[in-house]
């Protein structure tokens, strides 16, 4: 046996509350294992064996398994009766059999269990319990100076509205009051949550560079403007989401000027990070180490958002902003650079006004650390977007490395965890979808299948239901192109999310991929009833039924060609 392979712990997500009765229990171990049991039970229930108190618990199969590359995760899920759980494992392997516990292995079991793993006790003040709407809410995010104009815009020093590439220099005037005029336009579309990169006061068009947390920025509107915005939002059954900078400042917020101006003397001088006040005017970026910043861009300087009176001001300003704003998102840039401290401050605060505020982290990678309930809902889900386009970009990859990749996302983190996660295929950080699979339909609408059909919060960059061009940052924020847009493409996206929103199972049930073995290129996985088949090879590919089809690309009878879609 690869004892190697094996792998367990006590915490998430090998073990977690799934809700105040259920536990969740995960094992690891490599391709070669042919049973698992677990041996579970209260931890002070014991039986008597030759006059001496032993505990046993009781033996119970591991049946649900999930394949990846390299490993199978082993998974069940038990009720303990007195809410406390102490527990083995049993491995089998042709005629070895071994008890692997806390302490590691042994294969004598009979007098001596090995040292158990322990579920102390479910307390309900600490299972996840992230907003329930956001597991049914497509998302829509919009970079706001570049969706909509509202008609009596006057703003000095405007590009006229234009198709075609852009720099971050230009501005077009986009605002809060032209993102209201197109809420019809989003509720028809079946958008139900609205994402905006930053609104306040800000040097540049992308406004990640904060002057005031305290003001709208005059591009975009007035506080009036925002509250308008959100009401009629609510009216259309749209929730709104709000992006919040906290890891940065811009150069011109008024603690730093002070900082600039007084040094050491400066109340805010432990408002940043600054090693070298001699130096603090030198060179365009900080990788003398002077003082710390976004990246190395000096107009950034970082926020030390372990100062209790940085985590007191900022705190209180998003209370501020759900409270004034009637906002039911958060979303934070940089959003693995802020101390825990802050984001655990942050929530308890949001919370005490309005309890299902949705407080989602900028993070790329693994963010275990921060979902453990006193953190974020949830985060950007990047790894997805990396696992799907992978696919289709590398034509060697087989369905089932990209079944093995999905479901390694999807296992990442608790169940309830994953229901919420804000995945995405493209954003203001990244090339288009449309420009990254290179204007192929297919591919385009075979990803946005997938988005809309696997576990998570799925979210569209603002153009990309009329199929908007744009490669990486700046190119990527585009004005919307109100004048042509893709009428075919709106239909079909538009269906899409139609389906997503109304068949229960595309939120609701267990996924299960399919193996098709006459062609590794066929994607096949099944949600309850609901059956998803992307044919991405270059042949095509007969289906046994067409009878109720829900949405499909390239279906005629029942041949899928190359490049089709099939929702049945």
């Amino acid at each position: 046996m690869n004892f190697s392979a094996v792998f367990h712990r006590a915490t998430a997500p090998y073990s977690y509350a799934l809700d105040t009765d259920t536990l969740v229990i995960k094992l690891q171990t490599d391709k070669s294992i042919d049973k698992v049991f677990i041996h579970w039970g209260d931890p002070f229930e014991a039986g008597i064996l030759g006059g001496t108190e032993i505990w046993k618990g009781q033996k119970e199969e591991i049946t649900n398994t999930t394949e990846l590359e390299h490993h199978l995760w082993w998974e069940i899920k038990l009720k303990p009766p007195y809410k406390r759980c102490k527990y083995y494992f049993e491995l089998h392997q042709d005629n070895e059999i071994w008890f692997y516990g806390e302490d590691g292995f042994t294969d004598k079991c009979k007098d001596n269990i090995p040292a158990c793993f322990f579920q102390p006790w479910i307390n309900p003040a600490d299972v996840i319990t992230p907003p329930e709407w956001v597991k049914k809410t497509v998302w829509y995010q919009i970079f706001p100076d570049r969706f909509n104009k509202c008609q009596n815009t006057t703003i000095d020093g405007l590009c006229e509205w234009k198709t075609g590439s852009v720099t971050n220099e230009q501005k077009f005037g986009g605002n809060l009051q032209g993102i209201t005029e197109k809420l019809d336009y989003l509720s028809d579309l079946g958008i139900t949550g609205l994402y905006l990169t930053p609104i306040f006061k800000a040097e540049t068009v992308h406004k990640y560079d904060t002057t005031d947390y305290k003001q709208i920025d005059p591009d975009f509107g007035t506080e009036q403007d925002l509250i308008n915005l959100v009401e009629k939002a609510h009216e259309h059954n749209i929730k709104i989401m709000i992006d919040a900078v906290f890891n940065h400042s811009g150069d011109k917020f008024e603690p730093w000027l002070d900082v600039k101006e007084k040094g050491k003397k400066s109340p805010y001088w432990d408002w940043f990070m600054v090693n070298d006040w001699s130096a603090i005017e030198k060179c365009r970026d900080t990788r003398d180490g002077r003082y710390y910043s976004f990246a190395f861009i000096s107009n950034m300087p970082k926020l030390n958002t372990n100062n209790p009176e940085v985590i007191k001001y900022i705190s209180q300003l998003c209370a501020d902003w759900v409270e004034n704003y009637n906002i039911d998102g958060i979303r934070f840039d940089v959003g693995n650079e802020i101390s825990h401290r802050l984001i655990k401050e942050i929530r308890q605060k949001v919370h005490k006004i309005k309890k299902d505020v949705y407080l989602l982290g900028e993070i790329w990678h693994d963010s275990s650390p921060w979902l453990e309930g006193d953190e974020y809902d949830a985060v950007m889900n990047y790894p997805f977007k990396q696992a799907v386009s992978g696919f289709f970009e590398d034509k060697t990859q087989t369905s089932s490395q990209l079944e093995w990749k999905v479901k390694a996302c999807m296992g990442m983190y608790r169940k309830q965890t994953q229901d919420v996660m804000f995945n995405l295929l493209d954003s203001h950080d990244t090339d288009r979808l449309i420009t990254r699979v290179n204007n192929n339909q297919d591919v385009f609408f075979q990803q946005l299948t997938m988005l809309f059909t696997l576990t998570g919060s799925p979210c569209i960059f603002y153009g990309t239901e009329t199929a908007l061009e744009g490669s990486h940052d700046p190119d990527c924020r585009r004005c919307m192109p109100w004048n042509e847009l893709n009428t075919e493409v709106y239909e079909q996206v538009k269906k899409l999310i139609y389906l997503r929103k109304n068949l229960d199972e595309l939120t609701n049930s267990e996924i299960s991929f399919k193996t098709i073995s006459q062609n590794n290129r066929i994607v096949c996985y099944t949600r309850g009833n609901i059956e998803i088949i992307l044919n991405c090879s270059d042949t095509d590919f007969e289906l046994d039924n067409t009878e109720q089809v829900y949405f499909s690309r390239k279906l005629e009878k029942n041949i899928l060609l190359s490049g089709g879609i099939c929702i049945r």
